[in-house]
């Protein structure tokens, strides 16, 4: 799961945020992390482009734990 941490930092920086040390699965994009709709969409791009995978494609995801799943990662930080 670090390379979807190194993502989620990639796209938290370019918006001016502090990158964050850890993910859970519990962590909601938006209300955890703070994820606006554009950061989210600069993350699926970046998802797609590293796992080759539109986490988004079926439908909303909320959570690390939902993209996970997606992306079939082990929650092992």
């Amino acid at each position: 799961m670090s390379e979807l941490l190194e993502l989620i930092n990639v796209v938290k920086e370019n918006s001016g945020q502090e990158p964050i040390k850890q993910i859970s699965d519990e962590m909601n994009l938006q209300d955890d992390i703070g994820f606006s709709s554009f950061e989210l969409a600069e993350l699926t791009v970046r998802i797609e482009s590293v796992f080759g995978i539109d986490v988004f494609e079926d439908e909303i995801v909320y959570t690390i734990g939902e993209i996970r799943n997606k992306l079939k990662l082990e929650s092992n930080g």
